[in-house]
């Protein structure tokens, strides 16, 4: 079953309230009351989208009875992850069913203010955005809170809860320490989070407690209330109820965007949404973005699930897939990977920033030549101490990912290492896989990653 992503994309508000949904969840949330409603979304078992699957009631209920100054609710969608496009892909279908569900979070928590965060090259889906909340403000659907695009820049650490806060206080995407739960947007109390913000009519000391939920999450909204916990819990599993929007890319015949019950195998997954692997070739690893280990061959009948992914040591993510073929170097992938990740730090915690850059110098001799077992060695010290001290989870991604391809494709190091350089190796840089666009079966990436600079500058073309 769809119904995140409707057969013709929803570009109005008369056709989104001409469907079963539009408007109903609105309405059933100020009929239930604000308690009433976390209850309900804590019912159905909705749990996160942005890739943590934490419980999405139990995160409203959170906010709802923290004390502490105003509270505030942030949309993500800055969508940074490699791999993926879901959120674009949702906002393009139907905006509405999103600025819905923002709203009926925004009353169950008491917010009277709520930030869309999207990247400032996300041009169509700001506009989509924009324009929904336009129409939903000239509905009388959304009266009770004021709603604020901002437009962000496409740094990777934007999509991280806590710099995205920064970014909305016109700062740049740099992690605070606390989570928004404790330093939420505008807090006024320098020693909870990275410096205080002066709030008009702000309470010193105010914490602010905000609720951060992603694009996806938030559109699932309006349809539990409209169609009620039974329906959605219908589909999934127990664990995981309901749909996941997910993103099939790499080495597969047609990259594209789809909607799957959660619990379906990712080799069905794959099939469905990617049309498969191209003659004569087959799966050899698959990776959530660059937040989680990697899944092998051996794993391909794993439910796309938050709890079918944890049992083979893994995490579902944001649902972004991207597959490699039999011929791929899994040195190459670890390389860019690596290399993404280094790049993107921040530098606020000096072992990820260092650590991340040393493994990458290492996976790229080993690649290109001039590596031997030192860099090895090099590799394995520098993952044991890259998350000293980290502030947000880039690390920890480094760490998880590069070691995991080092323990499932050990003989693949061990030969680059003797032999000096890939004994395989490809015809100019592989495409790095983050997404600038998406549709009829074809991805566009970004061909400037390998022109950025640890600094987010560019070399020139």
């Amino acid at each position: 079953m769809t119904f995140l992503l409707p057969h013709e994309p929803i570009t109005s508000i008369d056709a989104y309230l001409a469907t079963e949904v539009g408007g109903r969840g609105i309405e059933r949330a100020r009929e239930l009351g604000p308690e009433a409603t976390i209850e309900e979304i804590t019912r159905s078992g909705l749990r996160g989208r942005g890739g943590g699957g934490f419980p999405t009631g139990r995160k409203w209920a959170g906010i709802a009875g923290r004390p502490g100054g105003r509270a505030y609710l942030v949309c993500n969608g800055a969508e940074g992850e490699p791999g993926t496009f879901k959120d674009r892909a949702l906002l393009r279908a139907n905006p509405y069913q999103f600025v819905e569900g923002a709203i009926v979070a925004a009353h169950a928590i008491g917010a009277e203010e709520v930030y869309v965060g999207l990247k400032a090259s996300f041009v169509r889906e700001r506009e989509a955005v924009t324009r929904a909340i336009q129409e939903m403000q000239e509905a009388g659907l959304c009266t009770d809170c004021t709603v604020t695009v901002v437009a962000g820049p496409d740094e990777y650490l934007f999509g991280e809860e806590k710099a995205m806060l920064e970014v909305i206080e016109g700062k740049p995407p740099l992690p605070r320490w606390f989570p928004p739960y404790e330093h939420g947007l505008f807090a006024t109390s320098p020693q909870l989070g990275w410096e205080a913000t002066p709030q008009p009519g702000g309470t010193d000391g105010e914490p602010n407690p905000t609720l951060v939920n992603n694009v996806e999450t938030l559109s699932n909204v309006p349809h539990i209330l409209a169609r009620g916990v039974d329906w959605f819990r219908s589909m999934g599993t127990p664990d995981s109820p309901g749909t996941i929007v997910t993103t099939v890319v790499g080495d597969v015949v047609a990259p594209d965007v789809g909607e799957v019950e959660l619990g379906t195998p990712l080799s069905a997954v794959i099939d469905a949404v990617g049309s498969g692997m191209s003659a004569g070739r087959s799966v050899k690893a698959v990776f959530s973005g660059v937040a989680n280990r990697v899944v092998t061959a051996a794993h391909l009948d794993v439910p796309v699930s938050y709890e079918g992914f944890a049992a083979i040591g893994s995490g579902m993510g944001s649902a972004g897939f991207i597959v490699y073929d039999d011929r791929a170097c899994m040195v190459d992938a670890a390389y860019r990977f690596s290399r993404f990740l280094s790049v993107e730090s921040c530098g606020q915690c000096p072992p990820c920033k260092l650590g991340s850059s040393a493994i990458t110098l290492h996976l790229q001799r080993l690649e290109t030549g001039g590596g031997d077992e030192s860099d090895l060695a090099g590799i394995a010290r520098w993952l044991q101490k890259v998350t000293d001290g980290n502030r947000c989870f880039l690390a920890v991604e480094e760490q998880q990912v590069v070691e995991s391809v080092l323990r499932a494709f050990p003989e693949e190091f061990d030969a680059h290492a003797a032999h000096g350089g890939c004994p395989h190796p490809s015809e100019g840089l592989v495409p790095m896989p983050k997404i600038v666009d998406l549709a009829d079966g074809v991805a566009t990436y970004d061909e400037t990653f390998w022109r950025k600079r640890p600094d987010w500058t560019y070399d020139p073309e």
